[in-house]
């Protein structure tokens, strides 16, 4: 089955394997026009904000070795970027908020707290790199 985006493939940016061009394009059609991109805009400058705060916290977290606090940001994360089709963003984020609760990535029961922390510091450090990569794309179809 072909895509069809009702004849706006054109409008649809190709961001990389970082965000799902589907979910982002259900953003700009919220925009007035393909010129006034203003409320797409808003909505990912505000995002941007979002995760650096949240990662904040997050170090924080992880240096006070709090893994509920983790759990909570990374499930908190993972619904912001998911909105915006950072799918490799909100993989990560769903990780978090597993090895947060003490489980696996399968979700089974965990119970070596310092291997989560570690699972945790191995994973803030990869989703801080993938956000990177899409902050960088998003900023790129913005322009100045």
């Amino acid at each position: 089955m072909a895509d069809n985006h009702d004849g706006g493939d054109t409008s649809l940016p190709d961001l990389g394997d970082a965000i799902d061009s589907v979910t982002f394009g259900q953003i700009l059609e919220m925009d007035d026009s393909e010129d006034d991109r203003e409320f797409s805009k808003s909505i990912v400058f505000g995002f941007f904000e979002q995760a650096e705060e949240t990662f904040e916290k997050m170090d924080e977290a992880l240096k006070g070795k709090n893994l509920e606090e983790l759990s909570r940001l990374g499930h908190f994360l993972k619904g912001s970027s998911a909105t915006l089709g950072l799918t490799k963003v909100k993989d990560s984020c769903e990780k978090i908020q597993r090895y947060g609760k003490k489980e696996n990535e399968d979700g089974s029961p965990e119970t070596d707290e310092a291997l989560c922390l570690s699972r945790i510091k191995d994973t803030l450090k990869t989703v801080k790199a993938e956000y990177t990569e899409a902050e960088t794309a998003l900023k790129t179809f913005f322009g100045p």
